[in-house]
């Protein structure tokens, strides 16, 4: 059994002093350098934004320090963001701007208009995290907001919004403040953010809940190109615009994204999809890879799908998801 307490302030200052290689004494100073990188993000949403049913006006959760300007965030916390505030452990609030986004990875990454304070994480190594590896879960808060957990699984993840990733990070006991929330190892380095709380961490199918974080690795070849232009460089994915539920070896659309490719060709929720180009397709990572092996956004897709009791062959003109993502308008 992965079974593990939340721990309190006590707790958190004896693992730290434990793990961080200095005296007893400096602990909680340790502790407070630490947890200095972890912010509050808060976004006030565009009133036009494509993502305001799913995901609210108002969004609120973590961010990483990773510079004295740049904070690294979960991207669907401030995508279409309208306006985004920063605040400190001391309640210092700056504004920021959305330098970067992924939709990859997930990750958001943010630009303080004014220097925030606190003490920068550096990026650790997430591919070295194992199965029974103990970690540090950080949300904004301070000590009261920070626990310790294990790492139950590294494994693939298939989101039904069009997302796969090859190894994130599951984590248990679960907590309930995890969205950008910070992943620390052992010497006080960024592993992970925060993304999900999943009903099963362990493995698929078992009632083990637990969050799911996205690996700091899928980071690094990208951060440059994300603070020079925004996204990384190279091919964009094709992008259809559905919400797909895996269910017993079928795929079921469970919503079309108002205007978006799927919703152009006639693809409609309760729909089911079965083949890509001729492929049969039985599990998310299978659409997926059918999809995006296509080629580029703007290469079209056909789709064979049941609808009702009827099947029918649909061709999708795929785009790029950021084109179809409302922008703050610059006067």
């Amino acid at each position: 059994m992965y079974l593990v307490a939340i721990r309190r302030l006590q707790f958190l200052l004896i693992g730290l002093a434990l793990w961080l290689p200095a005296a007893a004494q400096d602990a909680a100073k340790q502790a407070d350098d630490v947890l200095s990188a972890v912010v509050r993000v808060k976004a006030k949403i565009l009133p036009n934004a494509r993502s305001l049913q799913t995901l609210g006006p108002a969004r609120e959760g973590s961010g990483v320090l990773i510079s004295e300007d740049l904070v690294l965030t979960i991207g669907y916390l401030v995508i279409e963001a309208e306006s985004v505030e920063v605040t400190n452990g001391d309640g210092k609030t700056v504004p920021a701007t959305l330098a970067g986004y992924d939709h990859a990875s997930g990750f958001g990454l943010l630009k303080l208009v004014l220097p925030l304070g606190g003490m920068p994480l550096v990026l650790g190594e997430s591919t070295a995290l194992g199965e029974r590896d103990q970690v540090m879960i950080a949300s904004f808060g301070g000590r009261e907001r920070a626990s310790l957990a294990y790492v139950v699984s590294r494994r693939q993840f298939s989101g039904g919004w069009e997302y796969l990733l090859d190894s994130a990070i599951f984590t248990y006991p679960p907590v309930m403040n995890w969205s950008g929330a910070a992943l620390i190892d052992a010497k006080g380095e960024l592993l992970g953010v925060g993304s999900l709380i999943v009903a099963d961490a362990a493995q698929p199918g078992t009632q083990s809940p637990g969050n799911m974080f996205v690996p700091i690795d899928l980071l690094k070849p990208i951060l440059a190109d994300l603070v020079a232009h925004g996204r990384a460089s190279g091919p964009v994915r094709p992008w259809l615009g559905m919400i797909t539920e895996e269910l017993r070896g079928r795929l079921f659309v469970t919503r079309v994204s108002p205007e978006g490719p799927a919703d152009r060709a006639g693809v409609r929720d309760g729909d089911i999809v079965m083949s890509v180009g001729g492929d049969d397709v039985a599990s998310l990572a299978e659409f997926y890879g059918k999809v995006w092996s296509r080629g580029a956004a703007g290469t079209e897709i056909a789709l064979r799908i049941l609808q009702g009791t009827q099947v029918r062959e649909l061709k999708l003109r795929s785009i790029d998801r950021l084109e179809y993502f409302r922008a703050r308008p610059s006067y």
